[in-house]
């Protein structure tokens, strides 16, 4: 059983101190205001139910609040980034209503969710509420003061409540699968599979009332010619396998929510697909009873490998594979990831070069040699039981010295997945790298995935290009983006390249609509069919949008850490903090970190031209808005939002940029510059509140739940309040 103590601290540094609100017990309200209810920031925060409403009417929040009982169920991630500076463990647990347990398995298992927090957990004192004195009354009124004057219809209904988008995909409405004949010549892709948009991503099964894949869902992702969707699952979690014990509770019911998923699913045409990232690495405490089953340690020390040398763990995964074939006999598949950000066999996250692994039985081995075996052991699991099924081996992070080798050694039943744009050349702004991950910036196939799907080819292995389509970690908080001419791009050649597959998506990506179209459409074909006599213009704005993207500088490290994914929502900070920008977390201010390979100057420059670019399309696209008709008027809007959405953001990045490399200079230029950065990230949080709580997709990606709440925009004018007074004092 796990306790406060055990959970993970890492370096532990102080906490950042947020001086726009008069004390830290009033910043726990205003984040979690109308994420959890009142009586529950009342017990966090010792005190009553009438208090904690009359301090938040006294911040200009809407009282009585609106609380919905999803972002409990569905936004758990947000609430946790809200409050890891402002709560210790011990007060967001009460917040969540968890046991120390789910919180030791969401850090762990919810896509790596430790990683993205910093690996750390800062130091903070209880927040504990008392009165105000004076001096905090009169900032508490200013506060009010400009939630009054810049969001003026605070008190009224949001037009989409979060996760209003739910209500779309669970009302069930029929529509009739692609056929075949639907999709273009170049384009007739096999299988053609995503991640559901909505899907919880830690323990998905575990509660029916988090059903992934909604029948509105399926039917829309059916519709536009998806006919497989995947879903991760954690074999420990599924396989009661005699030393899992007690990880393995609630096996029985994750599995009858699996086997009820596939048969809805096969309602209509679409098949199921399971995420394998195993042997799954499990907790010092397993290593107790069973220390002969123990690989290598991870570099936190806080977990460690099962040993795929061993012939009891090479069993587990044969005959975990073929038990959930046997359970969920309508299964359609499995992909696997051998190498990533979870540690699974000694291999998994070893050096660079040799030797690629410290573990001692593994010494001897080959990373082509492993890394095959554990697919062929799950292949020979799976076809054990159901030969037809589709075993997919994922590329992901497999080095290029033994790639080839580890190719040569999978079976000929199996698929190979490559990233279509790993390895990618690409010189922007005169800065050359090249693609890790993927990208729609610079649309694919790269020469490593061509040479690699011609290896398996020339076995006799089928291919599939794992590609992102609506989105990607250059912005993941939209559910599309507008440059469909980059994506079309990309899928024609991937049809010249022989893939008989496309992995449409990780975790972003998986709403059922934009690009997702031209799998049957034409970018043309399309633009006429949603816009009909505005189809001309809109193609232009389209055109505008996708050379402007061209213009993102990419790097893994910029599209993981750099602020695009969370736009107006990051804080300005008068000095510098010291943190480090997580993964898709919080960028903070880490310059240093965004810019990744590139120069500051050319990092700004490029997002200027970038934001630029983009705002000319969206100049373009309102021009030409009185030519949409009534009927295509609902498709307008949509793309009118989005897309000023992602000028939000993108406009955003680049002003940060420009606010770290000015606030520490003194001159009458630079403090002039300063302040008209605080004029416009503060407008351009107001001007994506007002779009945001029109639309409910906004800020919202899967596995990270809301990258912002309305909450969070309007603290960022609060911050840029604060700043402002502070450089207009500066200044004088």
């Amino acid at each position: 059983m796990t306790t406060i103590r055990d959970l993970p601290m890492g370096a532990h540094p102080k906490a950042l101190d947020f001086s726009h609100f008069p004390t830290r017990f009033q910043a726990v309200i205003w984040r979690n205001w109308e994420l959890v209810s009142p009586a529950t920031l009342a017990r966090v925060l010792k005190t009553d139910e009438a208090t904690i409403r009359a301090l938040a009417a006294d911040l200009g929040l809407r009282v009585p609040p609106r609380v919905s009982p999803r972002w409990l169920e569905r936004g758990y991630v947000t609430i946790i980034r809200a409050n890891w500076h402002l709560l210790p463990y011990e007060q967001l647990l009460e917040l969540l209503g968890w046991t120390a347990d789910r919180m030791a398995y969401v850090l762990k298992e919810e896509d790596f969710l430790w990683c993205k927090l910093g690996n750390l957990k800062p130091k903070v004192e209880p927040a504990i509420c008392r009165a105000l004195t004076p001096a905090e009354r009169k900032h508490t009124r200013r506060i009010r003061d400009i939630v009054e004057r810049h969001f003026p219809d605070l008190q009224a209904p949001d037009t989409d409540e979060p996760f209003g988008f739910l209500k779309d995909f669970e009302s069930s409405i029929p529509v009739a699968p692609a056929t075949p004949s639907a999709f273009p010549n170049n384009r007739k892709f096999d299988l053609r599979f995503l991640y559901s948009y909505c899907a919880v991503y830690g323990d998905p099964l575990i509660d029916p009332a988090l059903n992934p894949y909604p029948d509105g869902l399926l039917a829309r992702l059916a519709a536009l010619g998806v006919n497989a969707v995947w879903l991760p699952v954690i074999l420990y979690t599924l396989y009661p396998w005699k030393k899992f014990g007690h990880y393995s509770t609630g096996y029985e019911q994750r599995l009858e929510s699996l086997r009820h998923l596939t048969e809805r699913a096969a309602r209509f045409g679409i098949s199921v697909i399971t995420y394998l990232n195993e042997p799954r690495c499990m907790p010092p405490e397993f290593f107790k009873e069973h220390p002969e089953l123990q690989g290598v340690v991870a570099v936190s020390g806080e977990n460690a490998a099962l040993c795929t040398s061993l012939p009891e763990v090479r069993d587990l995964l044969k005959q975990g594979a073929a038990w959930l074939f046997q359970q969920v006999p309508r299964l359609g598949g499995v992909f696997t990831i051998t190498m990533s950000e979870n540690l699974t066999n000694c291999f998994s996250q070893g050096p660079l070069k040799s030797p690629y692994t410290n573990c001692p039985r593994c010494a001897g081995r080959k990373p082509a040699e492993a890394i095959a075996e554990v697919n062929r052991l799950i292949a020979e699991g799976v076809h054990s039981v159901k030969p037809e099924a589709s075993v997919i081996a994922w590329d992901w992070a497999w080095r290029e010295e033994w790639a080839h080798a580890a190719v040569d050694l999978l079976p000929k039943d199996v698929w190979l997945m490559c990233v279509s744009e790993w390895g990618l050349p690409t010189n922007v702004g005169g800065v050359k790298g090249s693609i890790v991950d993927y990208s729609i910036s610079n649309p694919g196939p790269s020469p490593r995935s061509l040479s690699l799907w011609e290896h398996a080819h020339r076995r006799g292995l089928k291919t599939v290009a794992k590609v992102q389509v609506n989105n990607s970690w250059e912005c993941s908080a939209l559910p599309y983006l507008p440059v469909p001419d980059l994506v079309a791009e990309h899928l024609d050649r991937l049809a010249k390249a022989g893939v008989k597959g496309l992995m449409l998506s990780w975790t972003l990506g998986g709403y059922p609509a934009g690009n997702l179209q031209l799998l049957q459409q034409s970018a043309d074909q399309l633009a006429s069919a949603s816009f009909g006599a505005a189809g001309d213009a809109i193609r232009s704005a389209w055109r505008t949008f996708s050379a402007a993207f061209r213009e993102f500088p990419f790097s893994c490290g910029v599209a993981y850490v750099a602020p695009q994914n969370v736009g107006p929502k990051n804080l300005l900070y008068a000095n510098p903090t010291g943190y480090t920008a997580t993964m898709v977390g919080d960028p903070y201010d880490c310059l240093k970190g965004w810019c990744s390979i590139y120069p500051e100057d050319v990092f700004e420059q490029q997002f200027e031209k970038l934001s630029a670019g983009w705002k000319h399309g969206l100049d373009i696209l309102r021009k030409d808005a009185p030519r949409v008709d009534e009927p295509h008027r609902a498709a307008f809007d949509d793309l009118e939002r989005v897309a000023t959405a992602a000028y939000c953001h993108f406009r955003s990045a680049y002003l940060q940029i420009a606010f770290v490399r000015n606030r520490a200079k003194t001159d009458a230029a630079s403090r002039a510059r300063v302040l008209e950065i605080l004029d416009e990230e503060q407008q351009l949080a107001v001007t994506l509140h007002q779009i945001a709580s029109r639309d409910s997709r906004l800020g919202f990606e899967a596995s990270n739940h809301y990258a912002y709440t309305l909450q969070d925009l309007r603290e960022k004018a609060l911050n840029c309040e604060a700043l402002r007074s502070l450089w207009t004092v500066k200044s004088a």
